[in-house]
This record gives structure tokens, C-alpha cells and sequence, in this order.
């Protein structure tokens, strides 16, 4: 079969392979074959080629940690499927490994590259914003980097949650990417100052969940717009920074600072990831919840588009269709 593989470290347009003659991956007791129907691009995917991921599975691997397939030989054959995949047997292939557990019913509403996009973006935000963050029906959310993955994510769950949401971007085709979303205010980071406009917007009340996949100045800046028992989630660091909070800041104002790794949740709760699954299952029914796939690559694309991952320089979220 086809199949990217990594085979050193290093940057993924540099160090990722395509290979023809890679030999189709065979399921251990508790997985599933699959074959691969649709395969998301995360970031992740890019931090493991890098090596900087907490994950680091043994050389050579084929990278791709999230898909949409349809599994291919047991019981279950040719069940429409969707969850991530066994690295080192990844998505970016012909054919992939899954745990069964975690192989849940794609959605009838949501096409293969849709429904590939759903589980861990959307699985994180729904976790962060209503495990963590207990977001309720008329507080003001702000999301950071409201026009990509896991933030486009929060957006629609945001809106579907009641809240209302103000995206913070990058540039104009990201501002119009997160006004498609729903976002009711965005904000233009690179021409306009965020913590102001929070101001405004909430007539100096400030918000009251703030969705941070990026840290660095967008944490720095949400300690200073965030509202009287306030919740800053902490998601993620694209931005490359780690910040280090001024606790004594959080007691003076009395808000709260929650981590979220979602992949937690698959080892000590994971009847709450199914849980998840059948509430986001039935958000998409509803047309609430709607995957933002900007662009859809074949097989041969998959390492310039996990490189545009990397880079920063995409929205919503990347396909990889074989």
C-alpha cells in the first residue's frame, strides 16, 4: 500500500516520504483495520515529525493521528468509522490501525473529510468549554485563533452553547473565515488590540471563558480582560511560547486558570469521550456543528499540507483524501 513515512526528525516537507510499497498494517487484539476514507491535519501531526510531540513512536512511523475510514475486515466490516489512529500505523496511508474502542459511528450528516475533522478538535473544545470551563448560556467567550482548528471548533460550540463569542485572528481572510463561523465580534490582532475590544464589547466587564490554544501574548493579554470569576483554558502553545502565570495576578482578580489535554480522557474517562461523541453526533444533525475543511488534498499532499499546519498559515482544517 501507499504510505508516508518518517524516518528521521526534522521538518515535514523535509523529512516525510511517500512510499508504494509499504506492506498494510496488521491489527493487534483491540484494534481495527481500517481503510483510510478521509485523514485530518493537526498539529500534533506536525510536532511528532518533529519530535516535539509527547508522543514520539519509533522510527520509521506514518504520521496522521485523526481519519474517517471504513473498517475493513472482523465483525464490524465495513462500518463508516472515525477516531484517531494507532500511530505508528497513522492516517496518512492507504490503510490504518485503530483501537475499536475509539472507532465511534461517523455521522450520516458529514461527509468523509468532515467527519475525519471531527473528533479531536471538536472533541477538545466540547471538553474544554463545558467539562472545564462550565461555559453557560449568555457569557461572553473569547477564543484565540478563532479561525483554525481546534479554535473554529469553539466557536460553533460556543454559539450552540449559548454564549457570546468573540474571535481573535490574524488578518483579514481569517476575520471573514471566523465571521462565517458565527463569532458575533472579531478581532483583527494584527491591526487591533484585543484586550480593548473585549472592554468594549463587555462594558469593561471583561470575558468570561477565554479558549487559548496559543499562549504567549494571547494569554498575557486575556489576564488582562477577563472578568470577575473568570476561566482561562489553556489549550495549547502554537504560538511557541509557554507563558508563566503570575499566580498572585489570579488571586487579585479572582479568576481561575484550567489546563485541558483532552487525551486524558481516553484512558480515565473514556465513557465521557463517547458521550461527547453522541453529543457532537447529534450537533451535526442538527446543521450546528459543521467541520470548516478549507481545502481537500490527495495522498501525495500530505506533507506541504501538514508543513501549512506547521506554519500557521491555514484555516479551518486540511484533508488528506487517498
Amino acid at each position: 500500500m501507499r504510505a508516508w513515512q518518517v524516518t528521521e526528525l526534522g521538518e515535514p516537507d523535509r523529512v516525510m516520504r511517500l512510499a508504494e510499497d509499504v506492506a498494510e498494517p496488521v491489527a493487534r487484539d483491540g484494534q481495527v483495520l481500517v481503510r483510510v476514507r478521509a485523514a485530518a491535519v493537526n498539529f500534533p501531526d506536525a510536532l511528532m515529525v518533529r519530535g516535539h510531540y509527547q508522543v514520539r513512536p519509533p522510527l520509521p512511523f506514518t504520521p496522521g493521528v485523526e481519519l474517517c475510514g471504513e473498517i475493513a475486515d472482523g465483525p464490524r466490516r465495513g462500518e463508516r468509522v472515525l477516531g484517531t489512529a494507532a500511530v505508528p500505523a497513522g492516517a496518512f496511508a492507504e490503510y490504518a490501525l485503530m483501537d475499536a474502542a475509539g472507532a465511534f459511528p461517523a455521522p450520516d450528516a458529514l461527509d468523509d473529510a468532515e467527519a475525519a475533522a471531527l473528533h479531536i478538535a471538536y472533541q477538545t473544545a466540547w471538553f474544554g468549554l463545558h467539562r472545564r470551563a462550565a461555559l453557560r448560556p449568555g457569557e461572553t467567550l473569547l477564543v484565540h485563533a478563532a479561525a483554525g482548528g481546534v479554535g473554529s471548533a469553539a466557536v460553533q460550540l460556543g454559539k450552540a452553547a449559548g454564549a457570546t463569542v468573540i474571535g481573535v485572528v490574524g488578518g483579514p481572510e481569517k476575520a471573514a473565515v471566523a465571521r462565517g463561523l458565527g463569532a458575533d465580534l472579531v478581532v483583527d490582532r494584527h491591526g487591533e488590540d484585543f484586550v480593548a475590544a473585549v472592554r468594549a464589547a463587555t462594558g469593561g466587564r471583561g470575558a468570561d471563558v477565554v479558549f487559548d490554544p496559543v499562549g504567549g501574548d494571547a494569554y498575557t493579554g486575556s489576564t488582562k480582560c477577563i472578568a470577575f470569576e473568570g476561566r482561562i483554558l489553556v489549550v495549547g502553545f502554537a504560538g511557541g511560547t509557554i507563558p508563566a502565570p503570575g499566580l498572585n495576578h489570579a488571586l487579585v482578580k479572582n479568576y481561575a486558570i484550567l489546563g485541558l489535554h483532552w487525551g486524558l480522557y481516553n484512558a480515565h474517562d473514556p465513557a465521557a469521550v463517547a458521550h461527547c461523541h453522541r453529543e457532537l453526533t447529534a450537533l451535526a444533525a442538527k446543521g450546528v456543528v459543521k467541520p470548516l475543511v478549507s481545502a481537500r488534498h490527495p495522498l501525495a499532499g500530505a506533507a506541504s499540507a501538514v508543513q501549512a499546519v506547521a506554519d500557521g498559515t491555514t484555516t479551518g482544517r486540511l484533508a488528506i483524501v487517498p
